[in-house]
């Protein structure tokens, strides 16, 4: 069988709660050697999906035996899970979460872990944002100018680095095209509806001659304030307000926000390889739901350049390159006026090379640097300015032992460099150079036990540098209602990691069970230490006018385990018509090794179960998902409640005038639960939405 739960077939169920019910591979950080997933696209009068292999571009051996599982989503399974952010698209999956401060932002959560343990690449590099500094700070990338998604995990994570920890993942945009284009190809999409009546839009060309090939693209997302199904605060924070609070019921207030950008590019492609470059521009606008008069511009322009070539002679079979230089800013406006301003501005590339196969050894070898230079700046600057320098190599080894048993190994070294400036601010006086050498290591493997059994396992040693802002911090944060503390004599996070995963695939039946656990010796965590200070930091009481909660980063050891599983049964296969059972479920636990204290934002267990029906053009779905109540949190953070949510979704696709359609109705949350998750700062104020549906129509020629 393969070693990786792939891509089931073209009808995929909404993307909206936990535990949804396309799922691809759970085993994050697992080393199996596996097939990746597959993708496809529908057709008019299909009776089923036809799947086919993906190279995963995050794969250095450029293959379809990647030693490592990975997740691929794309076509008409992307577009039912398409949402205003990266995370809430991913949210779902075995083992993936996200946060969330409202409807415009939401970075993904793999296993518990969040921030600089899930690295997130646009085409291959760094998307160098300010996403992992600040709950409130989206992820500049929309998913609609997005068509594949990449999570990859084990050894393929491992090479870039101990931010991937938890994980990768890389979003697919094609504006560097690198495949030839003959004629002009295009396609369309549009969506309205949701529970923030999300008006979204976008238009891709491309074209080319075979050899010489041009991309452009343009999107546009408007969304009005969240629809909620009754307060905005829960019993519990409406239990500590004041009687004179304001508590809003049936809208989230701020919530509202636009996105809108694009991007051209070029290429020239032949048999053995291509060279291309590429701009881009992203723009929003967005409220912080935390605060009713902050409001968050953000813009960021990307210019790329991208490389390979193939079928090479000598020791090296390809040679591939990437680079990306980045221009971002956001400020956030506090009744019109700008308080901070974020910049982050620099730098990534890497370069990859496969070399000739070793008798059974296949493998390549990596160089990757880059430059960032972020800053702060106002009144309410968080961080000081830093610029950070780094380079690293890594190399990943596969060797099929037999037809049975295949090994893979990966390594990577990293140096970095962080190089504070304090620009006359008296609380980032003092800031010190740091700089780290961090290495990690993994090992794992897959052996065949039946045509239709497998087992996978995986043991990995990982080291992090810790970020500036983990380091250097120090002021208040109004938009996320904290006063950050850091601590400029943290050392390397330190991980070992380790899972084993039971995997079986017997015609349309397939599925996986799989259970993981890491050790940190020194997990760097943010905080709430129950102290208040006001904005010029010194200790006040909690009642004072200016008073926020203080919260530290602090390294404690910790331990995070738990389980994943997910399973797909044709139950019904009579007369062209199909109905599959999908059943997918994870539970996470991490806790504070030393005193079992839990650690903050874990996802509860959550379970899933339903049906997939297909018949010609026809498709539709229905799932249910369980999420159970969150009570393991630390002293001073809160709950959350248990939460059923009821999602539908039906297809029609149809050809008209040579053009390949898609029509799509989505029903989310269709019990209109009052969602809070518990990887949520803000949970206690800002849940999900209610009851909504969306139409969506997407046309490819």
């Amino acid at each position: 069988m393969n070693a990786t739960l792939t891509d089931f077939s073209s009808r995929k169920p909404p993307r909206r709660a936990a535990g949804r019910l396309f799922a691809m591979t759970p085993l994050a950080l697992a080393l199996a050697l596996a097939q990746p997933a597959q993708a496809q696209t529908a057709a008019a009068g299909a009776q089923a999906a036809t799947l086919s292999p993906i190279v995963i571009t995050g794969n250095p051996l450029g293959s379809d035996t990647l030693a490592s599982p990975s997740t691929i989503i794309d076509g008409e399974s992307l577009d039912l899970r398409r949402a205003g952010t990266l995370g809430e698209t991913l949210n779902g999956l075995p083992g993936v979460s996200t946060t969330t401060y409202g409807p415009m932002v939401g970075r993904p959560v793999i296993r518990g872990m969040d921030g600089d343990r899930i690295r997130l690449l646009q085409n291959g590099v760094g998307t160098l944002d300010a996403s992992s500094l600040s709950y409130d700070h989206a992820v500049p990338q929309d998913p609609l100018s997005t068509s594949r998604i990449e999570i990859l995990r084990g050894p393929a994570a491992l090479m870039y680095g101990g931010n991937a920890i938890g994980g990768v993942v890389n979003t697919i945009d094609n504006r560097i095209p690198v495949d030839p284009i003959d004629g002009v190809h295009g396609d369309v999409m549009g969506n309205y509806g949701g529970a923030n009546k999300d008006r979204d839009g976008a238009v891709q060309l491309e074209a080319g001659n075979g050899k010489f090939a041009l991309h452009a693209d343009v999107f546009g997302r408007k969304t009005s304030e969240l629809r909620i199904p009754g307060y905005a605060r829960s019993t519990q924070q409406r239990s500590v307000d004041a009687p004179d609070d304001e508590q809003p019921r049936r809208r989230l207030p701020n919530s509202d926000g636009r996105t809108d950008g694009g991007a051209v590019g070029m290429s020239w492609t032949g048999d053995s390889g291509y060279a291309g470059l590429s701009y881009s521009g992203y723009d929003s606008d967005y409220g912080s739901v935390a605060e009713d008069s902050v409001r968050i511009k953000m813009r960021q322009e990307r210019f790329g350049l991208a490389g390979e070539i193939r079928d090479l002679e000598g020791p090296f079979k390809s040679i591939k390159g990437n680079f990306a230089y980045t221009d971002y800013e956001h400020k956030e406006i506090d009744d019109g006026e700008t308080g901070t301003i974020f910049k982050n501005r620099g730098y990534e590339a890497r370069l990859e090379a496969r070399h000739a196969d070793i008798g059974p050894l296949q493998g390549a070898l990596g160089l990757q640097f880059g430059s960032t230079k972020f800053s702060a700046l106002g009144s309410e600057a968080v961080v000081p300015t830093t610029t950070t320098d780094s380079a690293a190599l890594f190399a990943l080894e596969e060797w099929a032992v037999n037809d049975r048993f295949k090994l893979s190994t990966g390594a990577r070294v990293e140096y970095s460099r962080l190089s504070p400036s304090a620009g006359g601010t008296e609380r980032f006086i003092g800031s010190e150079k740091r700089d780290f050498t961090a290495g990690s290591f993994s090992l794992g493997g897959v052996y065949k036990l039946t045509s239709i059994w497998s087992v996978a396992a995986n043991a990995a040693y990982t080291e992090r540098a810790p970020t500036f802002y983990e380091l250097y911090a120090n002021g208040p944060h109004e938009a996320t209602g904290q006063y950050l503390v850091g601590n400029s004599g943290l050392k390397k996070e330190r991980a070992y990691s380790s899972d084993l995963a039971l995997r079986f695939k017997d015609g349309p039946h397939q599925g996986s069970v799989g259970v993981f656990y890491s050790h940190f010796s020194n997990y760097l965590a943010e905080t709430n230490t129950g102290r208040f200070r006001n904005d010029d930091g010194d200790l006040v009481d909690a009642d004072t006018d200016d008073a926020l909660p203080e919260a530290v980063y602090t390294a404690v050891p910790a331990d995070f385990f738990g389980i994943e599983a997910e399973g797909r049964f044709r139950v019904l296969e009579r007369g062209g018509h199909t109905v599959d059972l999908n059943l997918s479920g994870d539970y996470t636990r991490a806790r504070n090794s030393d005193t079992g204290e839990p650690l903050p934002r874990i996802p509860p267990l959550r379970l899933n179960a339903g049906l997939d029906y297909n018949h010609g053009p026809w498709g539709a779905g229905v799932s249910v998902t369980r999420a159970f109540a969150q009570h393991r949190k630390p002293d001073n953070d809160t709950t959350t409640t248990a939460y059923y949510s009821l999602d539908a979704d039906a297809v029609y696709r149809f050809k008209m005038s040579g053009t390949q359609w898609q029509a799509y109705l989505r029903g989310i949350n269709l019990t209109n639960q009052t969602i809070r998750y518990a990887t949520s700062i803000l949970r206690d104020v800002a849940p999900q939405g209610g009851r909504s549906v969306m139409v969506g129509l997407r046309g490819h020629f």
